[in-house]
């Protein structure tokens, strides 16, 4: 019956979208409502695309053109066109034509841009999917035009800006794979010029192709490229650190067929990890690099960064004072404030921390302490809430290139540490100060009226820093507002223990938690999960719940810490050996697996369940056959198991406990389990027989 019913609804939904691209004016907006993420009729795909690139119903724009085949490098074309056509599933007797289309399409487009075509342009590999969709030669030109005007990057060369400006985003989310590569000389325009040149399809199969590009243009944005690719290196990222040894011809092959293994099921996962770590990335990267896309005619601006120059990524003023203003979960800063003490405390940003980078040549004893501290103190905002509060850390200096010269070296030292989310402020402090003066700082309905203060927690002159203190200003910084602030203040006392004043001042100024401490989103008004109860045969409670995959905040300094939220004192950091614990009477189930951390990290580790607990042991690297035990989680205390339906060993485990009230969920763990469906299933059935025992 179920299977009856999903047939209607798919027969629904397909009839809705004929009717709608039958009556003319079908926009991409009513697309996507009707299709919702489906798969794409076959048959309804180049109407589809034609509406996602803005080309349907467009007249010939060839019409005026003598159909002349004449350029200078007219063989480099006819020849690397004919390549494309031999390779065409299509009769023979159809190829003559095809191929005079195809020639013409990129013949008449060099003309009209001005283009001299050269051997390395990936331009029939682009047209390759189009010509699955039996287009004419008009819409062809057409849809072709349109995706080198929207979806190509200017400047797609060697060298070229898009690939400095990758290499910086693949440095903000894996900087140790990026460092492997810098290190290797291998740039992102030796492996990838073809993957952003023609949109992967000169490396996928031509399914793949569809597939990809199906969701791609629906989603109508250039930049979502960018990520793609970094999900392509994400992925062999263990394989390309394993191969320490190769050359680097070697690896670069290696990477440029990386997408050739993609297959077409991997579209949705593909594009959810995009999407992901699109969500994790500061908005400046698309904001200010705009140009990158539309007309070639269009010159970069003389005054745009060199992005082959920039130590790591640059975020906007404007970005870094909104961002934190903001709730949900998009990006917020930690903002360090690198310059000298005394610019610091003449005005700073109310939420940053200060770190004074001459200490790193001066003292270096003093600030690595400092360091310690502001690590510490991240921790501590992120987990109190405080307005300051980001797990991505932006570095300020003053503006000032010959000022900054220290805070590159502190920016170049937490890179070499592969600190994730690393950015820096465009423009420094003398940026902060000329965009507060622009929207007017000082009027008295402003939201950043406090937000330049001196180290007493006074409001500071936005036209002159350095005056000192204003006679305006609010005194104790408005609470949690001035958190860091505080925080920082108490730095410059040598007599106190740096860390011990940082907690102190984070207790004692944080407003009140409403929320669960720890990352994940707090659902109000809801009506929870129930608790696994002995009426509950069946494991109702793991059935038919939306699958979570979530990949939540965390402090990477500490991805070697046990997590205080799962285990119990007793336990934290005792060493065992494995194959005794797996030998022990009591264990009733061993499951070999890795322990996933929200951050994606893994470590191999080892699930044993006994009558009433389930234990992690993570396996230590560097002591063979010896485990730490990780977490110690009672039968009874968990509230709901769920997987990915793309990923179903990926398995979460919620453990809490539950009252007239609701579910209270007080840790949470994930584990990527083979035969996954036998662990859940033997975990389950020993819940069963906790609860039972308890009731009984």
């Amino acid at each position: 019956m179920a299977e009856g019913e999903d047939q209607l609804l798919q027969g629904s939904w397909d009839r809705d979208l004929a009717d709608a691209l039958e009556s003319g004016g079908c926009d991409l907006e009513t697309v996507r409502n009707i299709i919702q993420g489906r798969e794409l009729p076959c048959d309804q795909r180049a109407k589809i695309w034609k509406i996602a690139l803005n080309v349907a119903g467009k007249g010939d724009s060839l019409a005026s053109w003598d159909r002349s085949l004449d350029l200078p490098e007219q063989a480099i074309i006819h020849d690397k066109c004919q390549q494309l056509i031999d390779l065409q599933p299509v009769p023979e007797e159809e190829k003559p034509a095809l191929l005079v289309d195809v020639e013409s399409v990129i013949t008449f487009y060099c003309k009209s841009r001005n283009i001299t075509f050269k051997q390395n342009l990936n331009w029939p590999e682009l047209l390759k999917p189009l010509l699955s969709l039996q287009l004419s030669r008009s819409d062809l030109y057409n849809c072709f035009y349109a995706i080198m005007n929207k979806y190509i990057p200017r400047d797609c060369v060697s060298n070229g800006r898009p690939f400095h400006l990758f290499r910086l985003l693949l440095q903000y989310h894996e900087p140790e794979l990026c460092s492997f590569l810098d290190t290797k000389k291998i740039t992102p325009d030796s492996y990838a010029m073809n993957w952003l040149g023609s949109m992967f399809a000169g490396q996928c199969l031509p399914e793949v192709t569809q597939a990809m590009w199906d969701v791609y243009l629906q989603q109508a944005d250039p930049f979502l490229i960018f990520f793609l690719m970094l999900i392509m290196l994400v992925n062999a990222k263990d394989n390309i650190l394993s191969q320490e040894g190769d050359g680097k011809e070697e690896l670069i092959q290696m990477l440029e067929t990386s997408p050739a293994h993609l297959e077409v099921e991997d579209m949705e996962d593909l594009f959810s990890l995009a999407q992901y770590y699109y969500s994790k990335t500061p908005l400046s990267l698309r904001k200010d690099n705009q140009n990158l896309f539309g007309s070639s005619l269009v010159a970069l601006k003389d005054e745009e960064m060199d992005l082959s120059q920039a130590l790591c990524l640059p975020v906007s003023v404007p970005e870094i004072l909104q961002a934190n203003q903001l709730q949900g979960d998009g990006v917020r800063f930690f903002v360090v404030d690198c310059r000298p003490a005394e610019q610091y405390n003449a005005g700073h940003l109310s939420t940053a921390f200060h770190l004074d980078s001459d200490l790193m040549l001066q003292n270096p004893a003093e600030f690595a302490l400092s360091v310690k501290s502001l690590l510490e103190a991240q921790k501590q905002s992120l987990e109190s809430g405080s307005i300051a509060s980001g797990e991505h850390l932006c570095f300020m200096g003053s503006g000032r290139e010959e000022e900054d010269m220290y805070m590159n070296m502190v920016l170049a030292h937490f890179l070499q540490k592969n600190k994730e989310y690393v950015s820096i402020a465009k423009g420094g402090f003398m940026a902060l100060q000329q965009h507060l003066a622009d929207i007017n700082v000082e009027g008295p309905d402003n939201v950043y009226v406090h937000w330049i203060v001196s180290t007493s927690g006074s409001r500071g002159s936005i036209s002159s820093p350095a005056d000192g203190e204003s006679p305006n200003g609010s005194g104790d910084g408005k609470g949690v507002k001035s958190l860091v602030n505080k925080m920082t203040f108490a730095l410059k006392s040598r007599s106190v223990n740096v860390k011990e004043k940082v907690i102190s001042f984070i207790e004692n100024t944080s407003a009140p938690v409403e929320r669960i401490s720890f990352n994940l989103p707090w659902p109000e008004n809801v009506v929870p999960d129930r608790h696994v109860s002995s009426s509950d045969r069946v494991g109702k409670p793991y059935r038919g719940v939306k699958p979570v995959f979530s990949i939540g905040d965390e402090e990477e300094y500490d991805t070697d810490e046990i997590d205080s939220s799962s285990m119990s004192d007793d336990d934290r950091k005792e060493i065992v050996n494995i194959q005794t614990w797996i030998n022990k009477p009591d264990i009733k189930h061993h499951f070999p697996c890795n322990e996933v951390k929200e951050t994606g990290h893994m470590f191999p580790s080892h699930l044993l369940v006994t009558g009433t607990h389930m234990y992690c042991l993570r396996e230590i690297a560097s002591r063979k056959g010896f485990t730490y035990i990780q977490s110690r989680q009672a039968l009874n205390s968990v509230v709901k198991i769920t997987s990915k339906k793309k990923h179903p060993e990926l398995i979460t485990f919620k453990f809490g406990n539950s009252n007239s009230s609701g579910v209270e969920v007080l840790a949470v763990e994930r584990y990527l389990i083979p035969n996954a469906g036998d662990a859940t299933k033997a975990i389950k059935q020993q819940i069963m027989k906790v609860l039972d025992a308890l009731e009984s």
